[in-house]
């Protein structure tokens, strides 16, 4: 799993273009601030272990980037372009929903971008160490 995180000032999007037959239709975007946003992507060998492994791994990355940068807001991202391997699209979004589920039990504002969509994006980010973390998880 490849993940890059920002701490963003401000983040929004609004759906572009539906890139999965099977999801649902979404015409509204989103506003957020003060928030840490994760582009992550998911590959095939992650597969090969536990979902539940893969999503405590993935959500205590995102727990310390929040520490890191005092913030309590997390928004998930699917971004497929980190690396050539790819997880099915059936693992990737069990492992968003239930690392989002185990991050509002730990008192996080959570969000998750549209599934199978294209966005556009508006990220206000600052520049500053910890402010941007790549991670291979």
């Amino acid at each position: 799993m490849k993940v890059l995180v920002m701490y963003v000032e401000e983040f929004s999007y609004q759906p572009a273009r539906k890139n999965l037959d099977d999801v649902e239709e979404i015409t509204e975007g989103a506003q957020f601030s003060d928030s840490i946003l994760a582009f992550i992507q998911v590959e095939e060998s992650d597969e090969e272990k536990d979902v539940k492994s893969r999503e405590k791994k993935l959500v205590n990355h995102l727990k310390w980037t929040a520490r890191k940068n005092n913030c309590k807001s997390v928004i998930l991202h699917s971004f497929a372009h980190l690396s050539e391997s790819k997880a099915s699209v059936d693992f990737t979004k069990e492992l968003f929903d239930l690392a989002e589920k185990r991050l509002q039990n730990a008192d996080f504002k959570t969000a998750q971008t549209p599934f199978g969509y294209f966005l556009d994006l508006n990220i206000k980010a600052p520049g500053f160490s910890l402010a941007r973390i790549w991670a291979t998880l």
